[in-house]
């Protein structure tokens, strides 16, 4: 049955209160801000910026990469000790030259009849090597020795005539004492006796004149013939059978006739730089090398420093130095005119450390590798040096590498390093 009114009013009532509080929640959710996306919303968007980020990192990466300092191949040498020593050597290539070497030429000219020798031959002291027409000096040099022989045959003749006198001289002086000749008579074989003395020693003086026109001419033959001063060999001979021979004056540079060296004894001709000069010494030990005989080195002396300086035009000022091999016969057979050179020892020190002379930068610096891979600049203090080593006595410790090939490219101090080559640094 229908209820009544009071009681359907009062169930209309409950039922709105009941839907208030839920009318009132929908209003308030109406009014307050949207909520986020979900989750699967902004995936793309974290994806996108996982993939700026990983290309800004390689981009840096790269530059970095690009950027970075690049190892540089170096040959590195190994600090040890051994011997330094302290030299000088000639500023121009010196010379092998002989002890005793003349260019001949006669002293007259003429034309060659006799050519005795050819180049190569070995000759020996007084052997005639070449001989000029002379047949004109010839002929006189006969009739000079034909006057000494009639100048001869006058000085018996008037000699004998003297003695004759003589002993007429001496008859009469006895004759006169026993009273049987008179005094004019022994003065006058006295007088003709001391005439006859006078010829004789007249004739003397002749046949001396004769003899001294042989050798006068004997003289001019020897202007036209040349013999060998010195046993030697015959370097070079300028002219044939038939040709003129044209004599060498003073001043005039024509080429010799002969040139003979005597190549049993050598020696090396070397200029030293004047600001060197003072500190050599006759007796001082030398090493000889020489462009024929490559990688070897011959002991020797200097023999010679000269007196004066050589001022060639556009050259520096020299001074020249003759040094003597201790053995002459280690070198083997030289020719005279090999290319020399002549590296004086100052001084010498054993067993001291020593870094390779190529090593060193400008004001006594070396680049050290270092074991982190880097190489480092460190300045130390030298002592003796040569071409080859420099004493170390401060800023180095035996078995440090320092660089040698300072000449390539990228080779500076805070660069890494590639060892080309590690070697233990060799020599004496």
């Amino acid at each position: 049955m229908a209820g009544s009114p009071p009681r359907r009013l009062l169930m209309t009532g409950l039922r709105q209160a009941a839907s208030a509080p839920a009318v009132a929640s929908m209003r308030v959710a109406d009014a307050a801000p949207a909520p986020l996306p979900k989750t699967r919303m902004s995936a793309p968007l974290l994806h996108r910026l996982f993939i700026v980020l990983l290309l800004a990192a390689l981009l840096a990466a790269g530059v970095w990469w690009l950027g970075r300092p690049q190892a540089v191949a170096v040959v590195l040498r190994e600090i040890d000790r051994g011997v330094v020593e302290s030299t000088i050597s000639n500023t121009r290539a010196g010379t092998v030259e002989a002890c005793q070497r003349t260019r001949l030429s006669t002293i007259s000219g003429g034309r060659i009849e006799i050519l005795a020798v050819k180049e190569g031959d070995r000759v020996r002291q007084g052997q005639l090597l070449m001989k000029l027409w002379n047949d004109d000096q010839q002929a006189q040099s006969a009739w000079h020795l034909s006057q000494v022989a009639t100048a001869r045959q006058r000085v018996d003749e008037a000699c004998v005539v003297a003695a004759n006198a003589e002993r007429e001289a001496t008859r009469q002086a006895a004759l006169r004492a026993r009273g049987f000749v008179s005094g004019a008579s022994e003065e006058k074989a006295r007088s003709e006796a001391l005439a006859r003395q006078a010829g004789c020693q007249a004739a003397r003086a002749d046949l001396k004149q004769a003899e001294a026109r042989v050798r006068l001419s004997q003289v001019e033959q020897g202007r036209t013939v040349l013999y060998a001063p010195f046993a030697g060999t015959i370097a070079k001979i300028v002219g044939e059978v038939g040709e003129y021979s044209t004599p060498s004056p003073p001043g005039v540079p024509t080429p010799p006739a002969i040139d003979l060296i005597d190549d049993s004894c050598l020696y090396i001709k070397a200029p030293m730089d004047e600001v060197d000069a003072p500190k050599i010494s006759a007796g001082q030990p030398v090493r000889i090398s020489l462009d024929a005989l490559p990688g070897r080195s011959f002991p020797g002396t200097v023999r010679r420093v000269a007196p004066y300086v050589s001022a060639v035009e556009k050259q520096a000022r020299t001074v020249d130095i003759e040094a003597t091999f201790d053995d002459p016969a280690a070198a083997g057979r030289l020719l005279v005119g090999y290319s020399a050179d002549v590296e004086v020892v100052l001084a010498v020190r054993d067993a001291v450390l020593r870094v390779p002379t190529s090593a060193l930068l400008e004001g006594n610096r070396v680049l050290v590798a270092q074991a982190d891979g880097l190489l480092a600049e460190r300045r130390i203090r030298t002592g003796l040096a040569n071409w080859e080593y420099t004493e170390v006595s401060e800023g180095l410790q035996a078995g440090e590498r320092v660089v040698t090939s300072l000449e390539r490219a990228g080779v500076k101090a805070g660069v890494p390093y590639l060892a080309e080559r590690a070697a233990a640094a060799g020599g004496k």
